[in-house]
């Protein structure tokens, strides 16, 4: 059965209702507000909320789930956002992203990319102690830039076995920050990797820091003494660019979602589309299946139950476990009157 959530005091202050970015990272149960200047960098093994406020109240609430994070911090994530969207009177959009999978609006809120980082809260905030007689541990972290839109700097192994010739990668030794770019990288993929060296150098070394750009086969003494010998790289694929594509439409079905009878219950309203908008009822909630597509809606009438309204979350994880997709499938959860672009799609005529 779908329960609602206690009328009790919410985790979050007022500032939640101010427009701009606000991240939070879930720590034993508890959200902590993440720092601006390291906003964007999100550890494998934490979940997080990200809500951002824009213009005429349009808000947009993510959660962003790590693929170490537990599943009790998965359900602690899940709990927060549902407090969290009460409080906004249940006006964002919602999203649920995983990591290596985050749906566009999401990444456009970090222009610079996103970091992944090993590691969860612990790791975080574990600060280098000096050693006796040896100063402060130095900073040796090996990123791989990959994508052409949308641009993610994953957290390799400090090796050049985590190299290949058709990306870029960027070496951080602290007071160095090397850029180097495969010969098969494309012109956008190294002006990414620079932007985000470049941010690296403002948010995390506060502007002192030197950026250096590497070409494949002028790996300077400072690099090799840091991985080794280089050795003969493996070949990379240059990342395919991501189109729209008109036959996502097509593998489209719509269902409506009923706690009734104590459990999810679906009824297939349409297995072809684009569907009639007369067949969402203001009354229930609906989950569009676009799953074979990498993506799910659900959409929530204003009338529909108060538990239906707060399980939404709840629901599509529900779905796409039923359905047997990938636990990367994206979702987007749809207040009624907030509906994207991307949902509309789906209907013949939107009004």
């Amino acid at each position: 059965m779908y329960t609602a959530i206690p009328k009790s005091g919410s985790p979050f202050d007022a500032s939640v209702t101010q427009p701009g970015l606000h991240v939070w990272r879930v720590e034993k149960m508890n959200p902590v507000p993440v720092p601006k200047e390291v906003q964007g960098v999100f550890y494998s093994g934490d979940s997080y909320l990200v809500l951002h406020n824009g213009e005429d109240e349009q808000s947009h609430l993510h959660l962003w789930i790590g693929q170490s994070s537990t599943r009790d911090e998965q359900g602690a994530c899940a709990v927060l956002s549902t407090h969290l969207n009460s409080q906004l009177g249940e006006r964002p959009i919602q999203y649920r992203e995983v990591q290596g999978n985050e749906s566009d609006v999401f990444m456009e809120y970090f222009p610079h990319g996103i970091k992944y980082r090993e590691g969860g809260v612990e790791s975080a905030f574990h600060k280098a102690q000096p050693s006796v007689g040896t100063g402060p541990i130095p900073i040796r972290k090996l990123y791989q830039v990959k994508g052409k839109k949308n641009i993610r700097a994953i957290e390799q192994d400090l090796s050049w076995a985590s190299f290949n010739t058709g990306d870029c990668f960027i070496l951080d030794l602290g007071e160095t920050i090397f850029t180097w770019c495969g010969k098969k990288s494309n012109v956008l993929e190294r002006n990414k990797a620079q932007d985000l060296a470049t941010a690296i150098r403002d948010s995390e070394r506060r502007g002192r820091a030197r950026v250096e750009i590497v070409a494949d086969g002028d790996e300077p003494a400072e690099m090799i003494q840091v991985l080794g010998s280089k050795p003969t790289l493996r070949e990379g694929s240059p990342e395919e660019d991501v189109m729209a594509d008109q036959t996502n439409a097509g593998a489209a079905v719509l269902y409506k979602v009923s706690d009734a009878t104590g459990r999810m219950d679906l009824t297939k309203m349409s297995e072809s589309s684009p569907f009639s908008q007369a067949l969402l009822c203001t009354d229930d909630c609906f989950v569009l299946d676009n799953g074979q597509c990498g993506k799910i809606y659900v959409w929530k009438g204003r009338k529909a139950s108060e538990q239906e309204r707060q399980a939404a979350l709840r629901m599509a994880e529900d779905f796409i476990s039923h359905m047997k997709y990938s636990p990367k499938t994206q979702v987007e959860i749809l207040p009624q009157g907030r509906e994207s672009p991307l949902f509309k799609q789906f209907f013949t005529s939107w009004k």
